[in-house]
C-alpha cells in the first residue's frame, strides 16, 4: 500500500520528534507548512509551552507580500521570527521541519532565520 503524501509526511515528522526535543535553554523551532501558508513556533517542550511564534497568517505580513505560498513570505516569516526571539533573549534553537523536506519553502525559512541571528 503505498503511503500518501500527507501520510508520509507525518510519519516522517513522528520520526524526527524521536530525537528533537526542546529544552528551556535550547528550544524547537517547529515549522508547519500548508499549501497557502507557512507557521513557525518555537516551543519549550519540557513547559508545553510557545515562547514565539510568526505566520504569513498574520496581517502586517500578508499585507506586505504579493503571495503567502512562496519561498519570499517563508524568508519573511524566518527574519520576523528570529527578531522576535532575538527580542525574547533566545539564540540557540533546534530546528524541526515538521516532516517537510529540507527544501524550497521550509529552507528559505531556515535560512532567513540563521541570517536574522539565530543558531541552529
Amino acid at each position: 500500500m503505498k503511503l500518501t503524501h500527507k501520510a508520509a509526511t507525518q510519519r516522517r515528522h513522528k520520526r524526527i520528534r524521536r530525537r528533537v526535543s526542546g529544552t528551556p535553554d535550547r528550544p524547537r523551532l517547529a515549522v508547519f507548512r500548508s499549501h497557502r501558508h507557512i507557521v513557525a513556533q518555537i516551543i519549550d517542550d519540557v513547559a508545553q509551552h510557545t515562547l514565539v511564534a510568526a505566520s504569513t497568517l498574520e496581517k502586517e505580513l500578508r499585507s506586505s507580500l504579493e503571495s503567502t505560498a512562496t519561498c519570499a513570505a517563508s524568508s519573511a516569516v524566518g527574519k520576523l521570527i528570529a527578531e522576535r526571539a532575538l527580542a525574547k533573549g533566545i539564540t540557540k534553537v533546534v530546528f524541526d521541519r515538521g516532516g517537510n523536506l529540507y527544501h524550497g519553502r521550509v529552507k528559505a525559512l531556515a535560512e532567513a532565520a540563521r541570517a536574522a541571528g539565530l543558531e541552529f
